[in-house]
């Protein structure tokens, strides 16, 4: 049985692809120190798995996580737009050292697999939608800290492939579109849309006038947490060798329309109030999983499924302390 660690598993995408890994058996160690992450994640799984507390930018911490280990599921990265412009240092600093630490640990301790999480900021404007694999990256301007993030992740996946040639047997890359589901943070559009218009609920007119960045036009394709964690358990499976992979859905939708949905939930009709868009934004992206749909993989939620029950999620925790929350699966 391989023995399997994920860096950054405390966090909200490591906590649930440990989560599903301990659930099907596998042997688990995490790496994270809970900057990002919350321990309390996983604290119902507490003796099933491995933990290394430390930083990704550690070499030591690193070096002991790596050692006796199979398959490294490289997460520990700083997510959440909010820091992309706020903190692109930081950004910076744990996706340059977290990749070299994490392979030069892997190395030395002959880890055969890497599997390296990436993200569809890798494309910033697409010139094809939806948008496949093979669509050329871009950093349109070194100058906006927004693409530290998508700096820092398009280096990951340059230095992993690379590396991939001569020191692995299988290095993947995964490329998420839009994962929501509960517990996922503040710093993202979904919770902060329930917090305002929970906030708004004592506004006195209908419709709330309800301000968001750009026209609301623009738009996602958002995938659900469990979807995706399908997605990554098939590329751990049968990912091919320096295989790009996203992981996804096909359904593109507006923001106006996931703002109108998180109203819903609060019976309150709300008028969209288009604002400054955000500096670097995107006004459109979709993936083409025409890759993953060829290995067996099958989105089972679309958001209007699944995202009434986000929702729902983030209101009733609202008042709850983060390391208290507990996300029942």
């Amino acid at each position: 049985m391989p023995f399997l660690l994920v860096t950054g598993g405390t966090g909200f995408l490591g906590s649930a692809l440990v989560r599903r890994l301990v659930g099907e058996g596998k042997r688990v160690r995490v790496l994270d120190n809970n900057s990002r992450g919350r321990a309390s994640r996983l604290q119902d799984l507490q003796g099933r798995f491995e933990y290394v507390e430390g930083d990704i930018r550690d070499p030591a911490a690193v070096d002991r996580a790596c050692a006796g280990i199979d398959i490294v599921c490289h997460l520990a990265f700083v997510n959440g737009t909010e820091f992309f412009y706020t903190k692109p240092d930081l950004v910076l600093d744990v996706a340059l050292k977290g990749i070299t630490n994490v392979l030069e640990s892997s190395i030395r301790h002959r880890v055969p697999e890497l599997m390296v999480m990436s993200s569809s900021e890798v494309y910033q404007e697409p010139k094809v939608v939806p948008t496949d694999e093979s669509v050329a990256l871009s950093i349109p301007d070194p100058l906006n800290p927004r693409y530290s993030y998508a700096a820092g992740k398009i280096i990951s996946e340059i230095v992993a492939l690379n590396y991939g040639r001569d020191h692995f047997k299988r290095v993947t890359i995964v490329r998420p579109h839009n994962v929501y589901g509960p517990d996922m943070g503040q710093e993202h559009v979904i919770p902060q849309f329930v917090a305002r218009l929970k906030a708004l609920q004592q506004h006195p007119s209908d419709p709330i006038p309800f301000t968001i960045q750009g026209t609301g036009r623009q738009t996602r394709s958002f995938v659900f947490v469990d979807d995706f964690i399908d997605g990554v358990m098939i590329v751990l499976e049968r990912g091919e060798h320096r295989g790009i992979y996203h992981v996804g859905t096909f359904e593109e939708v507006a923001i106006e329309s996931v703002a109108a949905i998180v109203a819903e939930h609060f019976g309150r009709p709300i008028q969209i109030v288009p604002g400054p868009p955000a500096d670097g934004g995107t006004n459109r992206r979709c993936p083409d999983i025409t890759k993953m749909l060829k290995l067996g993989y099958q989105p089972r939620f679309s958001l209007r499924e699944a995202l009434p029950g986000v929702v729902r999620w983030y209101d009733e925790h609202s008042h709850v302390p983060a390391d208290e929350r507990v996300v029942q699966r």
